[in-house]
């Protein structure tokens, strides 16, 4: 008899339950980006995060159509602060994806065979080297001189770091015989005994010690002083590059060959490696020197080595193809878990926290896990007073890995996950078929959200505002000051009775008034992810911004589409339900699904909803979206289709070209498509695209049009 499946796999959800459990997926993937890369100050643990990652990616591999829609925001970091100039880079700075065990790297470099089309007997070379846990940093030479440096920020906008880069002894200042432009790309650090130095200085100046040398880095990195950063010594280890006006070499390790030549430090056990095997192997004799390196690492990374393939692999929405991180696994400890807390997320989301008898893992006190949702909780039975297995890695909180059964009280009883919310509205919460989590329906009227949407609303990916940050948004809406997003572009109605509040000065005061005028003029993408609309991460926000150009045009589509989804409950028969074309418009976008979509008619089908956009529009400056500039590609802003079996390159490398190209990569053919590419086999798509008029196009002729 079969087996039964495990009710939480991919391969057992059916779409809509997909769909769900990529939706909180991907938000939460989004909060921990931000307390990570922006706060320095993360809440859950290296490996709870990656998990979090390895889930979405492996029901993303099943429902590939809706996880593009779904997707965490392509920012790999968080937006730069306000107290730097702002930096764009001009190739962004991606993160990685992640492996975890001997079977994922196999599959990482499959994976590679099947996008290049290479044969069996293909040796595919890659350069396995430590990742340092570090910051990530882009320093710009013209002519040879260093003329700026920048953090990866969001990962297309940084922050102007130069000065205190300038301070750091492994950047040189001059390169001899570097091409005119030249970006070389690598890792802030900061030695382990480096590190203990600083603390004990910390200490003795009675200044809070930092946690770990991660963080050390980050902060000595962005001091607004860079004589604090001089007198902290940081180190930098070389690794990539960014723009360059001529390729410098034709594989990777050829370019660390260079970035030696040009007096970069490079790390000693970088190695070039043929096989799996010899992937495997340099990861172990790396794993065995960690606890007795200088500096902390937590994985090795491979990259491949040819530089025409990497270009030809290219990168997904937050991660280049052709390199991947093999991680270490985290550390681990018991303790007592003492009590189960529940928090309120901005859309309703019921979230249980563990709180923890504090103890020491990998040498940090942690008392406090993530426990994600209820099916969590019980697939584990965890139960106030276990004695549970809590793992960590990194200055983080851990998660919860196992109950030791053993050690259960015996008066111990199941979690019972609560069916009314716990704000002062005691509203029923309810699980909707195929999500994972509890919701509260209050909606705004829910304290709990209404304060957790106006605190997304000032993030950094969102308005941005310094000096209003989570806790003054809770005690400005705790004395009514701010009850909803407009009243904060009105709290210099308020500037005499903010200057009397203990805590704050008058510049403060105006330094955060001037902030929120700085603020006044916003994009229409940030806007729109702003507005904290389920769903709607920044991948989706651009997407929407990129096709409906202006909020008017927006608004009034996603109103229109809403009358198509009412009628026939009321009477009005079949034909007043099908998709008008408003939502077929909505629905053809690329990588938007009836999901999503639902969740924007949902959004401007609420009367409160509507007047906060009507009024965040009285208050501010709306700018609509300009698209990036790609005049020199004969296919920028075309929406394209491919259909049929495509002989001279994959179907993903040739959607990834288009989409470099500037094109809008779209699944289905309508009346806006420009071209459909036909291959082998091509069926209704080509039929439909005939019908309609759409031009279409063999391989040879897209290859000519793209100049491939």
């Amino acid at each position: 008899m079969t087996a039964a499946k495990d009710p939480k796999s991919p391969e057992a959800l059916n779409i809509f339950e997909a769909e769900a459990a990529l939706t909180e997926l991907a938000a939460e993937i989004a909060h921990h980006d931000e307390r990570y890369h922006g706060a320095d100050d993360p809440e859950i643990s290296d490996a709870e995060y990656d998990a979090l990652r390895r889930r979405f990616d492996a029901i993303a591999e099943r429902f590939p159509s809706i996880a593009r829609t779904l997707a965490p925001a392509t920012a790999v970091g968080a937006a730069p602060a306000i107290g730097f100039a702002k930096v764009t880079h001009s190739r962004p700075m991606l993160s990685l994806s992640n492996a975890f065990n001997g079977v994922d790297v196999e599959e990482f470099v499959a994976r590679i065979r099947r996008f290049l089309s290479l044969p069996e007997d293909e040796v595919v070379e890659l350069v396995a080297e430590p990742k340092i846990d570090g910051l990530s940093a882009a320093l710009r030479y013209e002519n040879g001189r260093f003329v700026q440096g920048a953090t990866r920020g969001d990962g297309m906008v940084g922050e102007d770091i130069t000065r205190n880069l300038r301070t750091i002894d492994d950047i040189p200042d001059r390169l001899e015989g570097a091409p005119a432009v030249l970006e070389i790309r690598g890792e802030v650090y900061m030695r382990k005994d480096d590190f203990r130095d600083l603390n004990k200085a910390q200490e003795a100046a009675g200044a809070k010690p930092f946690a770990n040398p991660r963080n050390a880095a980050a902060g000595s990195l962005r001091q607004l002083d860079s004589s604090i950063t001089a007198r902290r010594t940081l180190r930098f280890f070389a690794y990539s590059w960014g723009e360059v006006s001529e390729r410098p070499s034709e594989t990777q390790a050829g370019f660390l060959e260079k970035l030696r030549d040009w007096k970069f430090q490079t790390n000693p056990l970088t190695r070039l490696c043929g096989t799996v095997e010899g992937l495997l192997e340099q990861y172990a004799g790396i794993a065995e020197q960690r606890a007795t390196l200088p500096y902390d690492i937590d994985g090795v990374v491979y990259k491949v080595n040819r530089l025409d393939w990497q270009d030809r692999l290219g990168m997904v929405s937050r991660a280049p193809r052709w390199a991947i991180a093999h991680k270490f696994p985290a550390e681990q400890a018991q303790t007592i878990l003492k009590a189960i807390d529940i928090q309120i997320g901005r859309t309703g989301a019921l979230t249980p926290v563990a709180r923890l008898e504090p103890v020491t893992v990998g040498g940090v006190v942690v008392s406090n896990a993530t426990l994600h949702n209820e099916d969590e909780i019980q697939r584990k039975d965890v139960r106030v007073g276990d004695t549970v297995v809590v793992q960590r890695a990194g200055d983080v909180i851990p998660q919860v890995v196992r109950v030791i059964q053993e050690r259960r009280p015996a008066d111990s009883l199941p979690y019972t996950f609560p069916t009314i919310c716990p704000c002062p509205e005691k509203t029923a919460v309810t699980r909707v078929d195929g999500e994972v989590v509890r919701r509260c329906g209050g909606g705004l009227a829910c304290p709990f959200q209404a304060v957790e949407r106006l605190k997304h609303f000032v993030s950094r990916d969102a308005f941005d505002i310094e000096g209003l940050g989570e806790k003054q948004i809770q005690a400005f809406w705790e004395d009514r000051l701010i009850q909803r997003p407009g009243d904060i572009f009105r709290l210099r109605t308020h500037e005499a009775a903010l200057k009397k509040r203990e805590g704050w000065g008058d510049k403060s005061v105006d330094n955060v008034l001037a902030a929120i005028e700085e603020r006044r003029s916003i994009g229409l993408d940030r806007l729109i992810y702003a507005l904290g609309i389920r769903q709607v991460g920044q991948a989706t926000a651009r997407l929407l911004a990129v096709n409906y150009g202006t909020l008017d045009a927006w608004r009034a589509a996603m109103l229109e589409a809403g009358r198509s989804t009412q009628g026939t409950d009321e009477g009005e028969g079949d034909e007043t339900s099908a998709p008008n074309d408003a939502l077929a418009d909505l629905l053809n976008i690329d990588q938007i699904g009836m999901s999503v979509a639902n969740d924007l008619i949902a959004f401007f089908a609420e009367e409160q909803t509507l007047e906060i956009v009507a009024d965040l529009e009285r208050e501010l400056d709306i700018q609509p979206f300009a698209a990036p500039s790609a005049s020199d590609s004969p296919v920028a802003g075309k929406t394209v289709v491919f259909t049929g079996t495509l002989t001279t390159m994959g179907r993903s490398e040739a959607k990834a070209r288009a989409e470099s190209l500037g094109a809008k990569v779209a699944g289905s053919v309508s009346k806006k498509t420009d071209y459909v590419i036909v291959g082998a086999d091509a069926g209704s798509k080509a039929a439909k695209a005939e019908a309609l008029g759409v031009t279409i196009l063999g391989e040879e002729e897209w290859a000519a049009l793209i100049g491939a």
